[in-house]
């Protein structure tokens, strides 16, 4: 049947046509027979169902070379998940790619409620997976990401906010070090120096009934001296909730210079008491010595 040319009989004809086949054999079997079939066959079928999972929310990766002045095609690849932004991806000095992702959540056919997690991937050059940090923050997804030489550093978010440091020093076998859970979230991390990161988000609050809301912008400074145990140094919290910054979500708006210890980003101000007005539009300077 399946040989058969599509003039002859199309796919969906095909399909009916195995599965009467199918169904006659199950009718020939007895009371016994039939059930422990069927109960192999769910079984097998959630085997499947489990294995293309990962392959219904995945990233496709393609490689090209331009040192040559044209593009031309090297590798592809594939890891589970989706990225957030280009700072979910980082290529370090002998060619491995390091990507981040995150899988949403999802129900099976089965009715297998799967929850929303995040990634670490290795590729080799040649797109192929040499290590990974799978199922972080269960029920989360990133907010941030940076890379900086063998280390990388997430922000996930749903209640309070993780910080994720993961040693990358053996591409074969990436480590979660440590994390650190503080409230609100970071939508944009920038290196201050080698042990010192910089935290540009939004602060969140927990009503009577429990239910998180957004706050003001929020802006730290993050010690991973210690990857195992990373402290939050300092906090500042600028306006309440209704209160933006375009460096949250571009960091071409994010001025810093560590040399006269100066950060800049620009800010709308509002405050809850005044029916979210804004009282402020403009620049916010920090001195960060």
């Amino acid at each position: 049947i399946e040989s058969l040319d599509e003039k002859i009989l199309n796919q969906n004809e095909k399909r009916q046509k195995l599965l009467a086949i199918f169904q006659r054999f199950l009718d020939e079997q007895d009371a016994t027979d039939r059930a422990l079939l069927e109960t192999e066959i769910e079984s097998a079928m959630q085997e499947k169902y489990k294995e293309e999972a990962n392959n219904w929310e995945r990233s496709m990766i393609y490689k090209f070379s331009l040192s040559d002045g044209a593009p031309v095609y090297r590798a592809q690849g594939f890891v589970p998940g989706t990225i957030l932004n280009q700072f979910s991806l980082d290529e370090d000095e002998a060619g491995r790619l390091r990507i981040a992702t995150t899988r949403s959540r999802n129900v099976g056919n089965f009715g297998e409620q799967s929850e929303s997690y995040s990634n670490l991937y290795v590729l080799g050059s040649d797109l192929k997976t040499l290590g990974s940090v799978e199922k972080l923050a269960p029920g989360e997804r990133i907010y941030s990401v940076r890379f900086l030489a063998n280390r990388a550093y997430l922000v996930t978010f749903k209640q309070v906010d993780p910080l994720f440091v993961v040693d990358l020093s053996t591409p074969n076998n990436p480590r979660l070090l440590g994390e650190l859970k503080i409230p609100g979230f970071s939508t944009y991390l920038h290196p201050y120096d080698e042990n010192t990161l910089i935290g540009l988000g939004r602060d969140v609050q927990t009503d009577v009934y429990g239910n998180v809301r957004n706050g003001g912008i929020k802006l730290s400074l993050f010690d991973v001296t210690n990857p195992a145990s990373p402290q939050e140094l300092d906090v500042y919290i600028a306006g309440s909730a209704g209160s933006e910054s375009v460096a949250m979500y571009n960091h071409k708006a994010f001025l810093f210079s560590k040399e006269k210890d100066l950060l800049v980003i620009p800010a709308s101000l509002t405050n809850t008491n005044n029916s979210y007005r804004p009282y402020f539009s403009g620049a916010l300077v920090f001195s960060l010595a």
